[in-house]
């Protein structure tokens, strides 16, 4: 069977449930000899990153934690040498750019656009790069959850902007020359039991990911 790492300790209920939901086991771990079983890396949400690791001081970043941060950057050097895809979700897709060599918006202008409000995701309208794979996914427009309050600034080396929300806050990255992509919204609460219908099915991004990823596995085990 498929096997997904996670990079992180404990809960995620909602990702191992969304991966399962498509026939896929995770390994919830930021173990890096686990990468040797798995067929692909999902960096999940979660609090910021660190500012030092991008050149900035705190400006508005919370919930830091350096040792967390360093252990994902790890894992997603291991995955991009393996060549194996990896799937940055909200804080996963900031990691991907940090390690690529870009910066974050500490705190986004328009920051109440995109945060929760009372338990709830705000939704929102992006419009995507033609020829991208979310594009292919879903369409050029199409809204999607949002729960944050950074976001991208300065891109990382070899990565493209592939995902805009109506005031130009960065929503879907991809690689140029690896398989790696992150979205800042959370397609793992828009797919099964939590599908909806405002937004659009996020199990079609898991989907994806998932093809990519056996591809990987079963090269992996000839």
């Amino acid at each position: 069977m498929l096997m997904i790492q996670i990079a992180g300790t404990e809960g995620f209920q909602n990702y191992i449930a969304a991966l399962a939901s498509f026939g896929a086991r995770s390994v919830l771990s930021l173990d890096l000899s686990r990468e040797k079983e798995c067929g692909g890396l999902l960096l999940p949400g979660g609090g910021d990153i660190d500012p030092s690791f991008y050149g900035q001081e705190n400006r508005g970043s919370l919930e830091i934690d350096r040792g967390l941060d360093k252990s994902q950057f790890a894992l997603l050097e291991r995955y991009r040498d393996s060549g194996k895809p990896v799937l940055g979700i909200c804080r996963g897709h900031q990691v991907i750019n940090v390690f690529f060599g870009g910066d974050l918006i500490q705190d986004l202008p328009t920051a109440d656009r995109h945060r929760q409000k009372n338990g709830v995701d705000a939704i929102h309208k992006t419009s995507v790069k033609k020829g991208s794979f979310l594009e292919s996914l879903y369409g050029q427009k199409f809204p999607v959850n949002s729960a944050h309050h950074q976001g991208l600034g300065a891109l990382g080396k070899g990565l493209v902007a592939v995902e805009n929300a109506d005031d130009g806050v960065i929503e879907g990255i991809q690689c140029e020359n690896c398989p790696i992509f992150g979205v800042q919204w959370h397609p793992e609460r828009l797919t099964g039991t939590f599908r909806n219908p405002a937004a659009v099915d996020g199990g079609r991004l898991f989907q994806y990911f998932l093809s990519l990823a056996g591809k990987r596995q079963n090269r992996q085990d000839i």
